[in-house]
């Protein structure tokens, strides 16, 4: 037996926020990553645990917390209000919103520590070659840093994919729209439909492990003294 129209439609929504997602966090985590790894200002603490705050928190915490912040009378209702956008909770733009915020430590964490890795002396090595800051960012930081930006795209993508809380508090059960995998499922256990949830489940299990296996295999193998 294969999957129903259903879980494809809801695969292929889940496949699309996890590749948005991964995306928008990759362009707004980097700098924010290499921020906290360079900067000695006393906020990074504090910044720092405002980004890891997702691994900690319930999701329906977050969930609720953002559904009040993005509805009518929220600031980010108002203020897309002011822009002639309507409230995002109960919309794929509002899944985006809210999976961005709670994957964010998962594109950040692995990004900051390859820049704290790096260390000082290639930068200042390109600093007595009159490289600016920005060519020692482009040319120095990032190719060294490459393999957590790996590790971290593969994890935020694995860790999207897997949501449910917080999608089911911002997106509910819109087929086609916020119906993702994992909300599927849920359909599927509500209805008492085993054997649709398993075979949904099991293809969301196949898929994460060779996610995370790839990752895995992709890491360099360090010499062991």
């Amino acid at each position: 037996m294969s999957l129903t129209e259903n879980d494809w439609q809801a695969i292929l929504l889940t496949l699309k926020l996890a590749a948005l997602v991964t995306l928008i966090l990759l362009i707004l985590a980097t700098p924010l990553a290499w921020w906290l790894a360079r900067t000695a200002c006393w906020l990074k603490r504090p910044i720092g645990a405002v980004v890891s705050l997702p691994l900690v928190l319930p999701p329906s915490v977050l969930g609720f917390y953002l559904l009040l912040a993005m509805g009518p009378q929220g600031i980010v209702g108002q203020l897309l209000a002011e822009f002639g956008i309507g409230p995002l909770p109960f919309t794929f733009a509002g899944l985006v919103f809210a999976s961005v915020f709670y994957s964010l430590p998962f594109m950040v964490q692995p990004i900051q520590n390859a820049f704290e890795a790096i260390g000082d002396g290639p930068l200042e090595a390109a600093a007595t070659l009159r490289a600016s800051p920005l060519d020692r960012f482009f040319t120095i930081a990032i190719p060294l840093a490459f393999p957590g930006f790996i590790t971290a795209s593969i994890l935020t993508f694995a860790h999207t994919i897997g949501e449910f809380g917080v999608v089911l508090m911002i997106g509910g059960n819109l087929p086609g729209v916020t119906r993702v995998a994992s909300v599927q499922i849920y359909d599927h256990v509500e209805a008492m439909e085993y054997a649709d949830a398993h075979r949904l489940a099991a293809v969301m299990l196949v898929f994460s492990f060779l996610v995370l296996l790839g990752l895995h295999l992709g890491r360099s193998e360090k010499p062991r003294r």
